[in-house]
């Protein structure tokens, strides 16, 4: 398991997502963390919401590029996951993609 410490928000993990049930989205796959820091560093789980490559222009999808690969951060698969599920870091979004992130997520359960 990766230390609590070193788990931030806004970074991209790679996180084993199986098992799954229905129409969950499956296997070993890049993940953002979108729980705030203050639980990421104190307790054993994260909020996370699963990357894909293949999408379309959802309003609950914000687009990204991540190892020179095209992708969507899929934020109507939000959910929580165990630490022990996370693999390694590989990589973060940028200022501009955090605030499109912030957005759809408070239009999706705020407003």
């Amino acid at each position: 398991m990766i230390p609590l410490v070193t788990i931030n928000q806004y970074s991209i993990y790679l996180v084993n997502l199986d098992p799954t049930i229905g129409h969950e989205i499956q296997k070993i796959r890049p993940c953002l963390i979108i729980s705030p820091d203050e639980m990421n560093h104190n307790i054993a789980t994260v909020i996370i919401a699963p990357l894909t490559s293949k999408s379309r222009d959802y309003p609950t999808r914000v687009e990204i590029q991540l190892q020179g690969k095209n992708g969507w951060i899929v934020l109507d698969q939000i959910r929580t996951i165990d630490k022990s599920r996370i693999i390694r870091k590989v990589g973060k979004i940028s200022p501009q993609q955090i605030q499109k992130v912030k957005s759809v997520i408070k239009e999706m359960l705020v407003d």
